[in-house]
């Protein structure tokens, strides 16, 4: 972990604007393709204002995004407002959402309905599905992902997802492993947020105005 707090350049963490799913109160999971709401797009739109006032026109970013179509979307409004290429993005699936098995796609209340509580207060997180991916897989996978890049040039994007961006973010600043989950996890933020981390230290560059925490 300690080498990820020590990469060149900072990172914007993004988590995508909402979508018809979080709107219509479903477990979203590894969905593919959820479409943003128009409040998702405005969520969009206020992190790309605050992100082009912050770095001012063209700035010298590298791009990633989870590879659903909601983080795209997302990442697509805020690189107008930057004046760059959404082509120029790179995808990596180990940036998706927590998979919640065959909880995922499901509304809230019809799963709590059968199981009790989805969401763990203590944590202030989501409860794993008896067959979906642990917290500790998710650590896995995007720490995976942090050491493949960790050469990136510069400063870069990366448009994720609210679980699996806390998990990244509980990595990248060094967090203790959470007892209740067996990983690091950042405090939770609305969706449409993004932070900026620099040498192992978070700064929240936009809040949004969205679903929180999960």
């Amino acid at each position: 972990m300690d080498s990820h707090r020590k990469r060149r350049g900072r990172d914007f963490i993004a988590r995508h604007g909402e979508t018809v799913f979080n709107a219509a109160a479903r477990l979203q999971g590894t969905a593919a393709h959820t479409p943003l709401t128009r409040a998702g797009f405005a969520q969009a739109d206020e992190m790309g204002a605050a992100l082009a006032a912050y770095l001012g026109p063209k700035p010298a970013l590298s791009l990633w995004a989870s590879t659903t179509g909601r983080a795209l979307q997302t990442l697509a409004v805020i690189t107008e407002h930057l004046g760059l290429d959404w082509h120029d993005a790179r995808t990596d699936d180990r940036l998706v959402e927590i998979d919640m098995g065959s909880w995922g796609g499901r509304y809230y209340a019809d799963v709590i309905a059968e199981v009790g509580p989805v969401f763990d207060k203590a944590a202030g997180l989501l409860k794993v599905a008896p067959d979906g991916e642990s917290y500790p897989a998710i650590a896995a996978r995007v720490s995976a992902w942090l050491a493949e890049t960790h050469d990136d040039p510069g400063d870069r994007l990366i448009i994720m997802h609210g679980i699996s961006s806390r998990v990244l973010r509980g990595v990248m600043t060094g967090l203790p492993i959470n007892p209740d989950i067996a990983a690091p996890a950042a405090p939770g933020l609305p969706q449409g947020s993004m932070v900026m981390i620099e040498q192992g230290a978070e700064t929240v560059i936009h809040r949004g105005g969205g679903h929180a925490p999960a």
